[in-house]
């Protein structure tokens, strides 16, 4: 099969032909139909991420068909329409010998960083990491809720949103926008996007933003302020994870507000004043992934027609053109919330 190779010594990523993987007990191999680029994959590819493998294939927001089953798998058929959650449980941490599963598990295992991912032809997953996917949703839809709307919607979980809380998003790439929309179906309001390109902010206002703001303006301060009848924002989502926009989302922040942390970056972050973060109990909270009943519900609110994601389907690339997809990415050509590779 051809699949796109992530060499972590020389850094060099080269689609070539590989040994198609059989599955092992528990397993299932799933034909991919698409396979998202993220800027996790590209965290990765850059060194922000460690490679666990010295040779890995990256990609993590897939969806596909089913082409074979390992021993033991009953709850799967060949050919059911799936969309793979980006993890499966590591089998030794004490919540996995409990049985926790996924969902409880303390070392995850991630697709396309501890084991390899989908940017190929087939991709090898656990059984129980896999979500139906109805004829309504089409595959490229559900590759992208495989990260792209399940990871922002996970974020708002651990936030613990409620309706009617003043909510603030800064960076508005495939995670930010999605964090918008589901905003909006959440209930928040207001909901305040920032982002510095004004297309960005643009597109936020048409997924249900009230306001859109330039985080470089000097007076964004005092307009979220404006925005929120001078009580600050209740939550906050850094989707972008630098210490400015960390700074910048912390200060807009109300009495017991809550800063979710979910985009990555190498900076080191302080909280600043303690008497400050003290004073006005703010709370802090890194947040990566999600659990397979957010990837479960995204399916079901999908289907329904309650959300909406075909807009967020920037390019849909030939596998052999990853590296055009990852320029496209790294430049933000077109400013693009998900390009697509299809093997």
């Amino acid at each position: 099969m051809r699949a796109a190779r992530f060499d972590a010594a020389t850094g060099e990523l080269a689609v070539r032909d590989v040994p198609v993987p059989q599955p092992g007990p528990g397993e299932v191999l799933v034909r991919v139909a698409a396979c998202g680029i993220c800027q996790s994959d590209l965290s990765q590819l850059d060194g922000h991420i460690r490679p666990r493998l010295p040779e890995i294939t990256p990609g993590h927001e897939a969806a596909g068909v089913v082409a074979a089953l390992g021993a033991g798998v009953r709850n799967r058929q060949l050919g059911d329409r799936v969309v793979i959650a980006a993890g499966k449980e590591c089998g030794e941490c004490p919540e996995c010998l409990l049985g926790g599963g996924t969902d409880r598990c303390e070392d995850l295992q991630v697709l396309a960083f501890h084991y390899d991912g989908a940017w190929a032809e087939y991709v090898l997953t656990s059984a129980v990491s896999l979500v139906d996917v109805p004829e309504s949703v089409p595959l490229e839809h559900a590759a992208v809720l495989a990260d792209a709307v399940s990871t922002p919607y996970g974020a708002l979980d651990t936030a613990q949103l409620r309706p009617a809380e003043s909510v603030g998003v800064w960076g508005l790439g495939g995670i930010g926008t999605h964090l918008v929309q589901l905003a909006r179906i959440c209930g928040a309001s207001p909901i305040i996007a920032l982002d510095p390109l004004e297309s960005a902010r643009e597109r936020a206002i048409g997924l249900g933003a009230d306001f859109a703001l330039d985080p470089g303006d000097p007076d964004v301060a005092a307009r979220i302020a404006e925005i929120t009848g001078g009580r600050g924002l209740r939550a906050a989502f850094d989707c972008v994870g630098r210490s400015t926009t960390f700074t910048q989302a912390d200060a807009a922040l109300g009495h017991r507000g809550r800063l979710v942390l979910v985009g990555i970056s190498p900076d080191r972050l302080a909280v600043g004043p303690e008497i400050h973060f003290v004073r006005n109990r703010h709370t802090v909270i890194g947040h990566t992934g999600y659990r397979m009943r957010h990837l479960e519900d995204l399916v079901e609110l999908t289907d329904r027609g309650r959300l909406d994601v075909s807009g967020s389907v920037s390019a849909v690339l030939p596998l052999d053109e990853v590296a055009e997809g990852i320029r496209r990415l790294r430049e933000h050509e077109g400013d693009p919330i998900r390009i697509l590779l299809r093997p």
